[in-house]
């Protein structure tokens, strides 16, 4: 009896004793039924993988100029832009109450999804689809996107009369009915940058 009793109380300190000098913690050699709970969490914990970052669009207006405006790429919590491009939207209009012509309303967007091959009636190619917006007056502005004009697959389509559609040939190509409108070549770079984490939202100030 004083054989098994000694085993029994002896065993537990043997076993801390041979825990602690590989370095582990007094903590980690205590019973597992002791903190269930809170050492399932730990490992929990450790074994998370970072997420992506959180980024974001944000378009400021230039009020002088709309076609000539600025759409920038954000990480959340930073003050500067992981890039910027010119951009335009709406026709010169600074009237967000006017359909098909003024731009943008301000406020936040929920970003519903982009598209490197849209194929729409007259927006093709590179696309980031925007919510409906409500403006001051309560007109809804619909069939909002960030875009440019290309073809389905991304390349530029042939000349064909003064303005072509599908082919980006001027500063005046920043202009719309009230879109947010790039370069080719930057709403692609908008798209690769935006790989690392795609923004879920737009902010228009």
């Amino acid at each position: 009896m004083i054989s098994q009793t000694f085993r029994t109380r002896f065993a537990p300190a043997a076993l801390t004793v041979a825990l602690l000098s590989t370095g582990m913690s007094a903590a980690a050699v205590q019973p597992a039924a002791a903190q269930p709970a809170e050492a399932a969490a730990t490992f929990a914990a450790a074994g998370k993988k970072p997420g992506k970052p959180q980024q974001y669009l944000k378009f400021v207006k230039n009020k002088k100029n709309p076609s000539n405006s600025r759409l920038h790429l954000m990480m959340k919590g930073k003050k500067k832009a992981v890039a910027s491009w010119r951009a335009g939207s709406g026709n010169g209009s600074t009237n967000a109450c006017k359909p098909n012509a003024g731009w943008l309303p301000n406020g936040s967007y929920k970003i519903e999804f982009h598209q490197k091959d849209f194929n729409g009636s007259a927006i093709k190619g590179y696309v980031i689809k925007l919510q409906d917006k409500k403006c001051s007056n309560g007109t809804k502005r619909t069939e909002l996107f960030i875009h440019s004009e290309m073809q389905k697959n991304g390349k530029q389509g042939p000349k064909k009369g003064k303005d072509s559609p599908w082919r980006w040939e001027g500063d005046h190509d920043y202009k719309s009915l009230a879109c947010i409108k790039l370069k080719p070549a930057h709403i692609k770079s908008l798209f690769t940058k935006s790989a690392k984490g795609w923004p879920k939202t737009l902010k228009v100030v």
